[in-house]
């Protein structure tokens, strides 16, 4: 088996045990709305449509999943708890599919613009800055010159914090410390990226909620100032979200996505949390595509998003 085939077998096993609690619930609401029951009638539906419901998905997004089940079902007849697994299999997987391109490239993959500025966004707590730590690793493993932007001065512990990954990664920092323009230090980070021919920069920037209009002001000159140094920056702009916080996570993604073009979603902590079926509701309602999940605290936890992967991992298969 070459290295390659060991590496997918282990993210495998990861994705498979970040997501056991969420699996495990949503398997076994699943087979409590059918147990006894030799055809999935309008009851049964109703206990499918709770259970996803409770999972985190989301109503919309059950109510659209529910929807598609009602006509296969109308259609098939007869079907069993296997069945019915997996045509709910098959209906998240294309819900998923509508709003997420064609399979993400790896971190080796070439950017078109050098060097490419991506942007992270999000509220303090849900692992934005050691987000972007590990993405710097996983770029840097690929071969990727990587530059990081501690663009996140509102809070002291946010620049330290980015500067221990930067270390446990190996990658240069630009900082200027605590209250220190943030515009400053993103326009500092991308001028420092294209001297030193890098080939990415991550900028760390504040997630404050409480104030939308000061928020969409600050993130709108983050944008401008590093578009005067290299043509279309930023070229992503990436919003991670706690998922153990469920539907808390949906309002702080819809939130920002009223006052930011967001281009992917990092979902963190799955590993912790029975609510990973926020996956699949966000991505539904947002149109906006999941790019990364974290499930687990090591440096390689935070995997490129696959959703056959994470379908399979979600019902056992």
């Amino acid at each position: 088996m070459s290295w390659l085939e060991k590496l997918g077998l282990k993210k495998k096993e990861k994705l498979e045990k970040g997501v056991e609690k969420s699996r495990d619930g949503l398997l076994n609401k699943i087979g409590k709305s059918i147990a006894g029951k030799d055809s999935v009638d309008d009851a049964t539906l109703d206990d499918l449509e709770d259970a996803l419901i409770s999972s985190d998905v989301g109503v919309k997004t059950t109510i659209e999943i529910i929807n598609r089940i009602e006509k296969r079902v109308a259609r098939d007849k007869y079907v069993t708890e296997n069945e019915l697994q997996k045509m709910l299999r098959e209906e998240i997987a294309a819900l998923l599919k509508e709003n997420s391109p064609d399979q993400p490239a790896e971190f080796d993959a070439d950017f078109t613009h050098k060097p490419h500025v991506v942007m992270v966004v999000g509220v303090n707590g849900v692992g934005k800055t050691t987000s972007i730590g590990k993405l710097a690793h996983l770029y840097k493993r690929a071969g990727k010159n990587v530059v990081l932007g501690a663009a996140d001065t509102f809070r002291a512990a946010a620049v330290d914090q980015l500067k221990i990954w930067s270390e446990r990664a190996g990658v240069p920092i630009v900082q200027q410390g605590q209250n220190a323009d943030p515009a400053a230090v993103a326009f500092d980070t991308v001028s420092s990226a294209k001297s030193k021919g890098a080939d990415i920069a991550l900028v760390d920037t504040a997630g404050r909620l409480h104030n939308k209009k000061s928020l969409m002001e600050e993130l709108g000159k983050i944008k401008r100032v590093m578009g005067k140094v290299t043509d279309g920056a930023p070229h992503e702009i990436l919003l991670v979200l706690d998922a153990s916080t469920g539907q808390n996570a949906m309002q702080q993604a819809k939130a920002f996505t009223d006052v930011v073009d967001v281009t992917g979603l990092i979902l963190t902590k799955l590993d912790g949390t029975a609510k990973g079926g926020i996956v699949i509701g966000i991505s539904n309602e947002l149109s906006v595509p999941v790019k990364y999940i974290g499930v687990g605290e090591q440096i390689e936890d935070l995997q490129i998003f696959d959703r056959d992967s994470f379908v399979n991992a979600l019902f056992g298969g």
